[in-house]
């Protein structure tokens, strides 16, 4: 069993900046591929950035790429995800998520392949 707990949302200005985090404890984290995703209101909940265990590579949504950076401390057992240039359709919940794998280059975009998830951090963007 993991527990994900994310933290570092708030209020922010269009243009400006966050770095969100997500903590992670249990198991062997490792070896969890992690992944964030956003759910707005009124809308499904979306791939934004994920990255293998081995912290060799990473995947971004299009909406986010160039933007927004993932990445992840296994020493602290911790996953980020820098968020620059904001925009007001950036506004949701934010949500990180692991999922055990043998592989230690690959991630994934799809939300049903994880199987743990943090209850979420709210990221209001004004415009």
């Amino acid at each position: 069993q993991v527990q994900l707990v994310e933290s570092g949302g708030g209020l922010v200005q269009a243009g400006g900046s966050l770095r969100l985090s997500c903590s992670a404890s249990g198991r062997t984290f490792s070896n969890y591929a992690m992944g964030w995703f956003r759910q707005a209101p009124g809308r499904e909940r979306e791939f934004v950035a994920a990255i293998s265990w081995s912290d060799e590579n990473t995947g971004y949504a299009d909406s986010v790429k160039g933007r927004f950076t993932i990445s992840r401390d296994n020493a602290k057992n911790m996953v980020y995800l820098q968020m620059k240039s904001l925009k007001s359709e950036d506004t949701a919940v934010y949500y990180c998520a692991g999922v055990r794998t043998f592989y230690s280059g690959a991630y994934y975009y799809k939300a049903n392949t994880y199987d743990y998830w943090g209850q979420g951090t709210q990221v209001t963007v004004s415009s």
